[in-house]
């Protein structure tokens, strides 16, 4: 993988001091409010998180990136002044939840009303067409930043979270093929451990949100299978970032060649693989689900991979 430069690092620095000081971050009291950014941050996590009854301190943590003492500490002062209200999990009384109080929704509001007229002033030192260039490179650059934070990690075949999700990518394949999808098709842990071969789950804010497997069709060739992404995680490139994973892995076991299939009705996986640089080739094995079938070269994939 090419390594970041450090015209690339000085960039995004750059980038990060101009707009942490146009909206204040560095204020002790955010959006003119007598709070600073933290405790700001993570009302406004509650009341993004909470679908009713209270979000777990341990969902909290993991989307903040904050260790359990210093969120320990903001839940204890919010509570003192009012803001949130502590609970446990009416079936788990080891997960403790975080809900707002009538006066922690009334603060989220207005940091709400606040943060959207400083968004406008902003916007409106821009004529028309700037403003659609400046939105349309921030959704660019909160993708790119969120495909960046997600972690690609092995994990056993047998791990909850390898089985977790690809139960949900034979859901997924259930609803889509005509003809639904038998889960017993799915590799078996055996198969994705060890020297045998590799699983790999992404994870973002601690949550499985990808996979992908690689087993083994011989001396040096390799099959990559059930690369899959959560619906709430597609349009990242994930799934290129799954695959590059994947052709790694299958590089450093001393795969000379990777192979795959794909059904039919999975146009937009076959695009992929076309751009990654794979070719249709003949059936290499008999399966019910693989109406193309694709290899790609090793050699190949510093010039091809996704990086």
């Amino acid at each position: 993988m090419e390594p970041v430069s450090a015209e690339q690092v000085t960039g995004l620095r750059g980038f990060n001091r101009s707009f942490t000081r146009r909206i204040g971050v560095l204020d002790d009291h955010s959006l003119g409010q007598d709070r600073p950014l933290g405790e700001a941050r993570l009302l406004f996590e509650i009341a993004e998180s909470d679908g009713g009854g209270g979000v777990p301190l341990r969902e909290l943590r993991g989307r903040l990136g904050l260790d359990a003492g210093y969120l320990s500490r903001m839940v204890k002062a919010l509570q003192a002044q009012g803001m949130v209200r502590l609970g446990v999990h009416p079936h788990d009384s080891r997960l403790r939840l975080a809900e707002l109080t009538a006066a922690g929704r009334a603060e989220v509001a207005e940091q709400n009303r606040r943060a959207d007229a400083l968004a406008a002033a902003l916007l409106r030192g821009l004529d028309p067409p700037r403003r659609r260039e400046l939105t349309e490179a921030l959704a660019t650059a909160g993708r790119l930043l969120r495909l960046a934070a997600i972690a690609v990690e092995p994990v056993d075949g047998r791990a909850p979270d390898a089985r977790t999700c690809l139960d949900a990518c034979a859901a997924d394949l259930d609803a889509r093929f005509p003809t639904g999808f038998d889960p017993a098709d799915l590799v078996r842990p055996e198969e994705v451990s060890g020297e045998a071969g590799a699983f790999f789950v992404a994870y973002e804010e601690g949550r499985p949100v990808g996979c992908g497997a690689l087993r083994s069709l011989g001396p040096a060739t390799g099959e990559i299978k059930h690369v899959w992404v959560h619906p709430d995680a597609r349009r990242l490139g994930l799934a290129r970032r799954l695959l590059d994973a994947l052709e790694r892995e299958a590089a450093a076991r001393g795969c000379r060649v990777v192979r795959l299939d794909a059904h039919a009705v999975l146009a937009e996986a076959q695009a992929m693989y076309r751009a990654c640089g794979y070719r249709e080739i003949p059936a290499y094995a008999e399966h019910v689900y693989g109406a193309h079938r694709f290899e790609k070269r090793l050699e190949e994939a510093g010039a091809q991979g996704s990086g």
